[in-house]
């Protein structure tokens, strides 16, 4: 990640907390820990915890609808680096990364013995 900082580290300063090690997996969480922990926005939350919520959401997005694999079950560590400031979210190109994201998965198919595609397939 950025500055040396293991991704680990990045993660607990933007959650507060670490998932337990039986729901991690390499760069990845378990999509159920993310759900059953961030799902529900506590009543008296302040604005902090409105941000870990909101870039809890949003890496599940990220993970399972626009930038999905064939698991569908884990959210990728990856997309840290695109939540840190949520106010520069709207900088990105989601949608043309998500299109050539797609492109990859479908080409993936067409030149190999695979039969599952993966990606945003919501775009077809």
């Amino acid at each position: 990640m950025e500055g040396g900082r293991p991704a680990w580290e990045w993660f607990q300063d933007l959650f507060g907390e670490l998932p337990p090690p039986n729901k991690v997996k390499q760069m990845t969480v378990h999509f159920t820990w993310f759900h059953e922990r961030f799902s529900v926005l506590p009543p008296d939350a302040n604005e902090e915890t409105v941000r870990i919520y909101a870039r809890a959401y949003i890496m599940m997005l990220l993970s399972t609808q626009l930038f999905g694999d064939k698991s569908a079950n884990r959210v990728h560590i990856q997309w840290l680096p695109f939540v840190v400031n949520l106010d520069d979210m709207e900088r990105y190109s989601w949608g043309s990364a998500a299109l050539a994201w797609l492109y990859r998965c479908m080409c993936r198919v067409a030149n190999r013995n695979v039969t599952n595609l993966a990606g945003p397939l919501q775009l077809l």
